[in-house]
This record gives structure tokens, C-alpha cells and sequence, in this order.
């Protein structure tokens, strides 16, 4: 019952918060880490515990239930369970404080982008803009109580379409200003006191646990293991993102000085260069393609794919009450009509959702027998996303960007919703932190699957299919402007190791933005390009401890997806029923119940090497 109710109120409190729900995060936020404690660290419960572990090769276990006692008694030995009284005291009240710290981290970030609003007044201001982004701003602006004016909000959706087409170079730099000092606020919500006392807190606590620092604390039960291997594969990344970064950048400075300025390239320049720099290069640009991504089609899209690999049905739901009226809700069945889970779509962004997209969920999967006697329960799993809704009666136009979004997060639904296993401790996505992104970043590849694009990318206004023409020019510039998407990535995810490589000692005074400014500097980093994700609104780093130490592992897990989608293509069908049908049940449905590394190569044969990412990103 706590679990149901937990699982309610923390999602209400990201896709749809208010003062009250957020007032009760701060007050719930150290009492449920609390109650964690006073559980797992349990001296008789884990008594109970060890006695069956260290006896589980006489018990008779099959695989599945070996694996549950194997993780669950790991996961008390992590959290305590094994330390003395005086210490266990010391790190549940740690653990108490980081979760107050992370909500309020949370809070500071979702105040300040759900205030903000860059309000255009001139047609003169929108230069530039394609109509598809003006009709968003419009509404934005209207629902932010400026009628008839035009709103840039901190929302993707918005922010990042504006300093792609904006020609106003001052309105691209007040925009961008805003967006990268999120979590820099004054007063209560300044973010750096926060993030140094966690940083200080989490090391406190790996050093508690036996470990040389969070990171080597986090890793421990990844299929990355080590600092030492994040890092390696983080710096082969590195020097041929830079490397490319540096050639693009070139490419942009030119482009500059043949329109006539004399301004070097600034980051709020880069993504409005680029877009001309492909355009001229490619016979393409966004806005060209835009007309043929309809929301409602990329839904349908990711959905049929889904049904076409797996065999299941989606059908929504009409007349179902939800949490607000902008969410969608789906029944999936399988091959034989059976109902294997509900879904729920949140797609638009709103002042009490916070930003970004992710998947969630109100219950998972399992086949424990519960009060009424029934032996299962099927997952209720979440999409929130924060796309910027048309005016009246127009249709929701989204970017390719937007459009790859969706079919992550579908697929990180996907992983939840096709679970098979037995206990509710290894049911879909409870798999190592940096083997989670594979279901959602491989689905991502089918988004470009020839076939996909030239059924449900069809133009708003004719219907006609997206031109042959151009899905080969879309293909052709698909590893455009990687050195500058690997660049944003690789340097958050080395900056988030930095801190969290620190011993007690180097962590105990540090100053967040001055520590993110050295390693930037140590690394390298170009004038040209920011982090994706700055410290100080970095949420998932900070917001809680889920991507703490773990940002590396969308590159981790890019490595797999690259080579797992290999099969498809050695196989010469994107839908192969048979490596379908591989992936479905080692990969999609198996959840924690098998080794990460062991689930694949069930699926694949063998590991992969990064080889496979680098020719995917084209930085080979």
C-alpha cells in the first residue's frame, strides 16, 4: 500500500505539482528515506536474509528467485545493513538530508523555468521564426496571461527551435541566458549550496560503505563496474568529439564572416549556424521536414512499431479519469488479446510539470499472489513529455529531435510494459543503471526506418507522404553536427564523474560552479559549446542520486543499442520476426532476472566494443 500510494504522489509531484504536493515532498521526502532506513537496516530482517544466502546453492532456487536473493541481499549490504550501530545512525541521517537536498534541488529548477517567460512584442522579433514555432509561442504566451504577444518558455520544445531560427542574434542570447542559468537563482533558489553539501554527503557515504568514492560506491553493481572503465570510454569519446566539434565550429565561423559580421561563434550562435551549415550542405533544413511530423502521427508511429515487433495491440481508452485532462490513456494486449498493461501519455508541457521527458510508472509487473488471491499484476506505465501545444485547431508540429524523444521514452515504456518475470524487485526497467537506456535508445532506432517514416510522416495539410527526396536527405544528414551533440553529452557526463570521484577529504568545501569551471578547463572544453546539462539545474544528477555518477550510461548503453540493432540489419529486415522475438525475451521482457551482460548476449552472441557507437555517431 505505501509503494501504491509513493508511486502516485511522486509522479503527481513531477508531471503535475502544486503548492500543497510540494510542500509535502519536503516533509515526505526525509520521512519515507527514513522509514528505507529503518528497513534495511533491520539487524533480525537481515539476519533472515544472510542465513538464505549463504545457504542458496542447497535451496534448490530456480534462476530467477537465485538472482532476487542475490540482488536483495546486496542491496541491504549497500544500504547499511552490515555496520555498526553508531555508523548506521550516521549514514540514515545522511540519507535523510540528500533526500531533503534533492527535492528542494528539484523545486529550485522547476520554479524558475515555470517563471520564466521572454515575452516578444514586434513582429520584428520574430524574425526568422518558422510559422509552425510562432504558433507555439503564441500559445504559450496566452497561457501565461500575455493574449495575442509570443512567449519563449525554458521548454525544449520551444527554447531550443527559437535559437535554432531566431535571425534576432540579442533575443538568442537573453533566451539562452535564462536557459543555462537555471538553478543559479538568488536566495532559496540558489542551487550551489545544495550541490556542495551533497556532493560532500554522498562521499561521506561511500566512504561509510567501504568505497573510495560515490562513484566507485555507484558502479560497483553496473555492467561499467569501475571509474576507470567510465572514464575510458568517456575520453575515447571525447577526443573525437572534440576533434570534430573543432572542424564544425570552423565551418560555423566561415558561414559567419560570409554574411557579413565579425563575431566569433558564441553558443547561443551554434545551433542557428548549423542549421544553415546543413541546409546549404544537405539541401535541407528543419523546417523543410517539420510539416510532415505531426504529434498524433510520431504517436501512432511509435505504437505501430511496437505492434509490428512484439505482437501487441494499443487502443486507448476514452472516458477514463486521470490525474489532469491532458492525459491519454491506452490498454495493450497481447497476440492473444490478453491485457498485459495500461499506459498513460502526458505529452505537454504546463507550469506544473517540470521539464524534460521520462518514463514512470503507477505499478509494476509481477506474478506474486496478492490479497484478492490473484496471481499477477500488470504494469501501469507513464510517458511524461513536454511538448508545446499549437493554437486552436492547429495541428502539433514537432522537431526530428522531438520526434526521437517519443520513441525513447516509448521504448523505455516499452521495457516496463512487456515485462515477464515473477517478482516485483527485477520487473522491468530494476536493471543496472547503465543497461536501462538500451530498450529506449535502440527503439529509437526504428524512428528512421524508411518504411515507418513514409507511412506516418505525412504533411498536415495534403497528407502526402514526406517525399521520397527528402527522407534521403534527412538520411544523408543524420551524423550532422555530432561533434557538437557528443561534445554537450561527454562533458556533463565527465563533470558528474569529477565530483563524484571525490574522496571525504577533496569533497569536503567544494564550489560547485568554480569545480565544474576546472574540469571544463582541464578537458579542454570549447568556448563554442556548453554542458548539456550545467551543475546547478543538472536534475538528474541532483535531483535525486538515480543518474549520480551514472550520466555516462546513455553512452554505455549507446554502445549496446548500436550493435543490438546490427542484428536487424545483418538479418535485412527492420521487423525480422525471429531477432524480434530474441529481443522481446532477452531483452524487453527479461527485467533484472538475468546478468545485463548475460541478457545480451542471449540476444546478441557476444558484448560489444564502442567501435559500434563511434561509426553510429560518424566519428570514426
Amino acid at each position: 500500500m505505501l509503494d501504491r500510494a509513493a508511486s502516485i504522489f511522486w509522479n503527481l509531484s513531477g508531471a503535475n505539482t502544486n503548492d500543497t504536493i510540494q510542500e509535502l515532498e519536503r516533509k515526505l521526502a526525509p520521512e519515507m528515506s527514513r522509514h528505507s532506513s529503518a528497513i534495511t537496516m533491520n539487524r533480525a530482517l537481515f539476519a533472515r536474509i544472510d542465513t538464505l544466502y549463504q545457504a542458496r546453492e542447497t535451496l534448490g532456487l530456480d534462476a530467477e528467485a537465485d538472482r532476487v536473493l542475490e540482488l536483495t541481499w546486496k542491496s541491504f549490504v549497500r544500504a547499511g545493513a552490515q555496520l555498526d550501530d553508531a555508523d548506521q545512525t550516521k549514514l540514515a541521517t545522511i540519507n535523510e538530508r540528500l533526500a531533503s537536498l534533492g527535492t528542494a534541488f528539484s523545486q529550485n529548477v522547476l520554479a524558475e523555468e515555470s517563471s520564466y517567460a521572454l515575452v516578444l512584442e514586434t513582429v520584428e522579433d520574430l524574425a526568422g521564426l518558422p510559422d509552425f514555432l510562432v504558433s507555439g509561442m503564441a500559445a504559450a504566451a496566452a497561457e501565461r496571461g500575455h493574449p495575442g504577444k509570443h512567449a519563449v518558455t525554458l521548454s525544449r520544445s520551444i527554447i531550443e527551435p527559437f535559437l535554432t531560427f531566431s535571425e534576432r542574434r540579442d533575443l538568442r542570447e537573453e533566451a539562452f541566458g535564462a536557459w543555462v542559468a537555471r538553478g543559479a537563482g538568488t536566495g532559496e533558489r540558489d542551487n550551489r549550496p545544495l550541490v556542495a553539501e551533497m556532493v560532500r554527503l554522498r562521499a561521506e557515504k561511500a566512504a561509510l560503505l567501504g568505497y573510495d568514492s560515490f562513484a566507485h560506491f555507484k558502479l560497483d553493481n553496473t555492467m561499467a563496474k569501475t571509474p576507470a572503465n567510465v572514464r575510458g570510454l568517456l575520453s575515447t569519446m571525447w577526443t573525437k568529439a572534440r576533434q570534430r566539434a573543432a572542424e564544425e565550429a570552423a565551418d560555423l565561423a566561415e558561414l559567419i564572416v560570409a554574411e557579413g559580421q565579425n563575431h566569433a561563434v558564441a553558443p547561443w550562435d551554434w545551433r542557428h549556424y548549423s542549421e544553415k551549415v546543413r541546409a546549404a550542405r544537405f539541401d535541407f533544413n528543419e523546417a523543410e521536414i517539420k510539416p510532415y511530423l505531426q504529434l498524433e502521427r510520431m504517436i501512432e508511429a511509435a505504437f505501430a512499431t511496437a505492434e509490428k515487433l512484439f505482437g501487441i495491440t494499443i487502443r486507448r481508452q476514452e472516458n477514463v479519469e486521470t490525474y489532469h485532462p491532458d492525459v491519454r490513456v491506452f490498454e495493450v494486449s497481447n497476440a492473444a488479446g490478453k491485457r498485459i498493461a495500461i499506459f498513460l501519455g502526458d505529452y505537454f508541457a504546463r507550469p506544473s510539470k517540470r521539464s524534460g521527458a521520462w518514463m514512470s510508472s503507477f505499478q509494476d509487473q509481477h506474478r506474486i499472489a496478492g490479497p484478492n488471491g490473484d496471481e499477477e499484476q500488470i504494469p501501469f506505465v507513464l510517458n511524461v513529455m513536454n511538448f508545446a501545444k499549437a493554437a486552436p485547431g492547429e495541428p502539433i508540429l514537432i522537431t526530428m529531435d522531438d520526434a526521437r524523444t517519443l520513441f525513447h521514452e516509448f521504448g523505455h515504456a516499452l521495457h516496463g510494459m512487456l515485462s515477464n518475470v515473477t517478482y516485483p524487485s527485477i520487473s522491468g526497467t530494476s536493471v543496472s543503471r547503465d543497461f536501462v537506456e538500451l530498450p529506449s535508445q535502440l527503439f529509437e532506432h526504428w524512428l528512421t526506418v524508411p518504411e515507418v517514416l513514409q507511412e506516418y510522416a505525412v504533411h498536415h495539410e495534403t497528407g502526402e507522404p514526406i517525399p521520397a527526396a527528402l527522407l534521403e536527405k534527412l538520411q544523408a544528414a543524420g551524423k550532422f553536427n555530432k561533434g557538437f551533440a557528443n561534445v554537450e553529452f561527454t562533458s556533463s557526463a565527465l563533470v558528474d564523474m569529477a565530483f563524484h570521484a571525490l574522496n571525504p577529504e577533496e569533497a569536503a568545501d567544494v564550489d560547485p560552479v568554480a569545480f565544474e569551471a576546472d574540469v571544463l578547463a582541464d578537458i579542454g572544453m570549447p568556448d563554442e559549446i556548453v554542458m548539456r546539462h550545467a551543475t546547478l539545474h543538472f536534475a538528474h544528477v541532483f535531483s535525486g542520486d538515480g543518474y549520480s555518477a551514472g550520466y555516462y550510461s546513455y553512452m554505455w548503453s549507446g554502445v549496446l543499442d548500436s550493435d543490438a540493432y546490427r542484428a536487424f540489419e545483418e538479418a535485412g529486415d527492420p521487423f525480422d520476426p525471429a531477432t524480434a522475438e530474441k529481443l522481446h525475451r532477452h531483452i524487453y521482457s527479461s527485467g533484472g532476472s538475468m546478468d545485463p551482460e548475460d541478457a545480451y548476449i542471449a540476444y546478441r552472441g557476444k558484448l560489444p566494443t564502442a567501435d559500434a557507437l563511434i561509426a553510429k555517431e560518424g566519428l570514426a
